[in-house]
């Protein structure tokens, strides 16, 4: 029997953190965790990581299957959390750029670990889901 884990303590085993110390610190967390979790912001964080200062077009390009409504949100999503700065050059056609703040920098350093979990577990996880698969499959 398995005990059930509460979202409240979830990292306590292996994280020390303050957010049951400190509630407007656990709504953050929450609140920025939710944001990152969408896919869009997490290859636009990895985008602007890699290539540095860019433009809408070349981070829509780079992603790939964003459409221009969703890139504009997650652009302002990112902007008014302060993980990308948005800089407007005065010229016609108007010029936008848009870079990792040292706010963005930070969060895509602390997703690095995700990275590196996923990668050493790769196969523990792909066979994990083979198992699954098939189990799945023999009950069909």
């Amino acid at each position: 029997m398995t005990d059930a884990i509460s979202t409240d303590s979830l990292f306590a085993p292996t994280c020390d953190h303050p957010a049951a110390e400190d509630p407007a610190v656990e709504a953050l967390v929450k609140a920025i965790i939710g944001q990152v979790a969408d896919k869009w912001t997490l290859l636009v964080l990895e985008e602007l990581a890699e290539r540095g200062t860019m433009r809408f077009t070349e981070i829509g390009r780079a992603v790939g299957g964003i459409s221009q409504k969703m890139l504009t949100k997650t652009l302002r999503d990112m902007e008014r959390t302060g993980l990308v700065g948005r800089t407007v050059h005065p010229v016609v056609p108007p010029h936008v750029d848009y870079a990792l703040t040292d706010l963005g920098q930070s969060l895509g350093a602390a997703f690095c670990g995700v990275w590196l979990w996923a990668a050493e577990n790769q196969a523990r996880i792909e066979a994990a889901r083979a198992a699954y698969d098939e189990r799945e499959n023999a009950r069909r």
